[in-house]
């Protein structure tokens, strides 16, 4: 939206105009006309700049009171009220010296569109950066996987949002880019699903390996019991029998429990007598 669309120029000018022949009719009448329409334009600046206080205020109060979004955001929203106030007033104190004030708003809304275009790419991050302040599909301190990144919110700001790794690493992302893209965000529920596959070969019976699996979610002390693990044969491959199990634990076990799990299916597996397989060719030589 241009600026001309925000001002209307005659309602302005109206406005100017009327106040300032007011005041310059009251000056006229103590014998101050010859300076008349410059103190007008005074005064007028003066009112504004009043108005401009007030209303700066009472926005500030508003949005502090109702808790509307981020401390950003509502410091980006009082900078922007306060900018188009000025903007109205420059306009009503033009309007009081007589300065046509169309050509004025016609100035203002050109020069204010060659720098939303040459500030493209700013403005596209600025305005990203405020809709994730205020919808917030992320918090600080949140897993997140996003734009092929995954790590742990380390700051939102108005136009990058920075996340750290799992190895420590500082990733920087462009507002613009988080808010067009797919957020996954593994922190909002309490509880994550981990799925494991393991393959044993198809000499291994069902039950030795299903037993040995159970054994290792048994023993395993961050899966939770609720919900309920499950395992299953999920595929018959070339040269193994895969089994998937599905088990739940909090977020903050994810990795505890990968690490721990992945070495009680091997030591299970040992004590069952089942052997894991992978992908293998058997070569028969026939004399």
């Amino acid at each position: 939206m241009v600026l001309s669309e925000i001002l209307d120029a005659d309602a302005i000018s109206d406005i100017g105009e009327k106040t300032s022949g007011a005041l310059e009719g009251f000056l006229q009448s103590i014998g101050l006309g010859a300076i008349s329409t410059v103190l007008s334009a005074i005064l007028v600046f003066v009112v504004c700049l009043v108005v401009v206080k007030v209303l700066s205020h009472l926005t500030d109060k508003l949005l502090t009171h109702t808790n509307f979004g981020s401390e950003l955001v509502r410091r980006f929203l009082k900078t922007a009220i306060k900018i188009v106030l000025w903007a109205i007033a420059i306009v009503v104190i033009a309007g009081s010296l007589g300065i046509p004030t169309a050509s004025l708003v016609a100035v203002i809304s050109i020069a204010g569109l060659a720098l939303s275009l040459s500030m493209q790419n700013i403005l596209s991050n600025l305005f990203s950066g405020v809709t994730l302040l205020i919808t917030r599909p992320f918090d600080v301190g949140d897993f997140v996987e996003v734009g092929g990144k995954s790590g742990s919110v380390h700051s939102i700001g108005l136009f990058y949002t920075t996340i750290t790794t799992p190895d420590k690493r500082i990733v920087t992302l462009p507002n613009s880019d988080v808010a067009s893209t797919a957020v996954i965000n593994y922190s909002r529920e309490p509880l994550r699903r981990l799925s494991f596959q393991f393959g044993t070969e198809y000499t291994d019976s069902t039950e030795s390996a299903m037993t040995a699996l159970r054994e290792a979610i048994a023993n395993c002390s961050y899966i939770v019991s609720e919900p309920e693990p499950i395992l299953y044969i999920s595929d018959f491959k070339d040269s193994y029998i895969e089994y998937t199990a599905l088990v739940w634990a909090k977020n903050a076990d994810y990795w505890p429990l990968t690490f721990q799990f992945n070495e009680l299916v091997r030591q299970s597996f040992d004590r069952n007598n089942v052997h894991m397989s992978y992908n293998h060719l058997n070569v028969h030589m026939v004399p």
